[in-house]
């Protein structure tokens, strides 16, 4: 049985006075993304490479974060299905967009690298490994057209 879920954004820009966007070097790209009543609305802009707000958030920088935070989920979910208690978690990573003479463009790859403590030195090697059984559940990466690479870390600290 398959189970189908929505998610529902909405995007909101309007041009300010003085602006055209008949001058494309001009005009703002701030706008907001709204997602629910109960969450703070994103500032949303482009990146500044391409004349965006740099105190705003970007689509690039959230597709990446999408990514990072999925893969991140779905491996605290197949360490728990595998009895490794986890105490820490970073992931710096880092996806690579190319740009077309055309003005398209798209990422041609990315790089997870999770940084992950556990607690157990005998489950370091297993904890590795669950990162590629993580990466085939990560809704995000499933959705993605490039290729990803992860370059996992295992710590162990018995506190």
């Amino acid at each position: 049985m398959h189970l189908n879920h929505t998610f529902k954004a909405t995007v909101v820009w309007t041009l300010k006075e003085g602006e055209s966007t008949s001058k494309p070097r001009t005009f703002s790209r701030n706008h907001s993304v709204h997602i629910s009543d109960f969450k703070p609305d994103l500032s949303v802009s482009a990146a500044k490479a391409f004349r965006g707000d740099d105190s705003c958030y970007n689509p690039e920088d959230l597709l990446l974060s999408a990514l990072v935070s999925c893969h991140m989920m779905s491996y605290l979910y197949v360490c728990t299905q595998n009895g490794i208690e986890v105490i820490h978690y970073t992931d710096n990573a880092e996806a690579f967009l190319k740009v077309n003479p055309s003005g398209s463009g798209f990422f041609n790859r990315a790089i997870l690298k999770p940084l992950v403590t556990i607690t157990e030195a005998s489950k370091k090697d297993l904890a590795i490994q669950l990162h590629e059984k993580a990466h085939h559940l990560c809704f995000i990466a499933n959705s993605c057209n490039f290729p990803i690479e992860i370059q996992p870390e295992i710590v162990v600290n018995t506190l």
